[in-house]
């Protein structure tokens, strides 16, 4: 009797899939380190989608082209924040209207006196003056939404309809192989720049569309499998038996046991996607005008570099690069921790 009493409460208090998982990843120096780096880009996003950081990113607080503090002002830049001052239009005797435009510039710049603009901030300026640090700070906002988002998207549609595939197999299961077929036959860039030209719209919501839309088919082909697997398992079998539905069996039964192959896909296609909007942005396809994403940096950079100004670039370059490097190595620690065959 003793022995049952305790092997019932070693069962008891036996660890689960996500405990066992958590273990494994805390263990992860590696994958704890970029967890870390990507909670706090995450942090980043919340603040400055609450407006608590980076909200006043369009004040043109700098001279255009600003250098970075650690470069130093040069004496161009001097010159060019003086020269950017207002100053009174010196009266002309041959324009009748000389003497009421200097009275009126005079009146403007004692209602708005004109405010002194910094000839260098702490990592430079682009060419309208806006800190290019809350420009990438409010960029990345832009950039992991829509990678976050759209890689919930494709998972959502990829395990719908992989466990529709698998579980019901048959005609069903060769009418979306057939669609699965028509979507891995062409590029996936390919596919994105197709469906991003027949939208002929910008804006978040349509690159969100274009992304869930196109990646669904890396979730599916796993989801598919995994449920061929456990549908035939025996307590997918006794749910039948009691009378579940196959609803039930397929996302109360079946789902929990698989879900951590939605999990680590969905942290795959986040890197991912993050890198397909920054080249839609950076090809003209990505966000619209007025709205600020690392590839709309990356494509203004381009010509700034010609000019020798590489600080916007190394900004959104180093940021996404960071980033995605993190995301990567994390989800490789995510997979790692997640597969019941690690002891």
């Amino acid at each position: 009797m003793t022995m049952t009493t305790m092997h019932m409460n070693m069962q008891a208090h036996s660890p689960g899939l996500w405990a066992l998982a958590w273990r494994r990843l805390c263990a992860d120096r590696v994958g704890m380190a970029a967890l870390a780096v990507v909670a706090g880009f995450l942090l980043l996003v919340l603040l400055s989608a609450t407006g608590m950081l980076a909200s006043d990113w369009e004040d043109e607080v700098a001279v255009n082209y600003a250098p970075p503090t650690f470069v130093g002002a040069d004496a161009a830049a001097r010159a060019l924040a003086q020269a950017q001052l207002p100053r009174a239009t010196p009266p002309n005797a041959f324009d009748p209207l000389a003497a009421e435009l200097a009275e009126l510039e005079a009146q403007v710049a004692q209602t708005h006196p004109p405010v002194e603009k910094r000839t260098t901030l702490p990592f430079g300026a682009d060419k309208w003056g806006h800190d290019i640090v809350k420009k990438t700070i409010k960029g990345g906002e832009t950039s992991i939404v829509v990678g976050l988002v759209a890689a919930l998207l494709a998972v959502a549609l990829g395990t719908l309809f992989g466990a529709v595939s698998g579980f019901y197999g048959g005609w069903v299961d060769d009418l979306f192989n057939w669609f699965y077929s028509i979507f891995t036959a062409i590029p996936a860039i390919l596919m994105i720049l197709t469906v991003a030209a027949v939208l002929q719209q910008k804006g978040v919501a349509t690159i969100v569309l274009i992304l869930g839309l196109t990646g669904w088919t890396g979730p599916y082909r796993l989801m598919r499998a995994e449920y061929i697997k456990h549908g035939a398992r025996e307590y997918v079998m006794a749910a039948d038996a009691i009378g579940a539905s196959a609803w039930q069996r397929m996302f109360g039964h079946i789902l929990p046991n698989v879900s951590h192959v939605a999990l680590v896909q969905m942290s795959i296609l986040v890197v991912g996607f993050i890198k397909a909007e920054v080249i839609l942005s950076f090809l003209g396809f990505g966000v619209p005008v007025g709205t600020v994403s690392w590839g709309s940096m990356l494509n203004e950079a381009q010509n700034e570099l010609i000019l020798g100004k590489w600080w916007q670039l190394a900004a959104a370059a180093g940021a996404m690069a960071l980033l995605v490097t993190s995301f990567s190595l994390f989800a490789d620690a995510l997979r790692d921790a997640l597969d019941p065959k690690i002891k």
